[in-house]
């Protein structure tokens, strides 16, 4: 079955993050702070960010392989972040998506950094001639 239009609980649900959007200015004023505290922790460890304001925040690893490796790290310890790689974008500059939202704490954003710290020495300890497959 096609259907063109739109359903209506998709119609409900828009108008409530709109209303969410109107009355709880605490929600994007907590979302910011945590944008802050990533990129200041990010900067802090050494990592590469890309410019980007947004609750998206690239990491900048470059290789696609090392990418993923990073992502697979991450998981292992129970964060899920996702290796952007060729071809949604060019050759030679993968990278991890952060995404933040406002149902995030500042210990979620913390556990993050920390792991990060943890695992982005491990890409050249552990860089093996296999091929990592997400």
């Amino acid at each position: 079955c096609y259907a063109t239009s739109q359903p209506p609980a998709l119609a409900c649900a828009t108008l409530k993050s709109l209303q969410l959007l109107r009355t709880e200015h605490w929600r994007r004023e907590h979302l910011m702070r945590l944008i802050q505290q990533f990129r200041r922790g990010a900067e802090q460890i050494g990592l590469q960010l890309m410019d980007s304001f947004t609750p998206i925040q690239p990491i900048m690893i470059g290789d696609a392989s090392r990418a993923l490796r990073l992502s697979q790290l991450l998981r292992e310890r129970g964060l899920l972040v996702t290796a952007i790689r060729p071809p949604t974008v060019p050759a030679g500059s993968a990278r991890l998506r952060v995404t933040l939202s406002a149902a995030h704490s500042e210990a979620d954003v913390q556990l993050l950094l920390n792991t990060l710290e943890q695992c982005y020495p491990l890409l050249d300890a552990s860089h093996s001639s296999e091929p990592v497959h997400a």
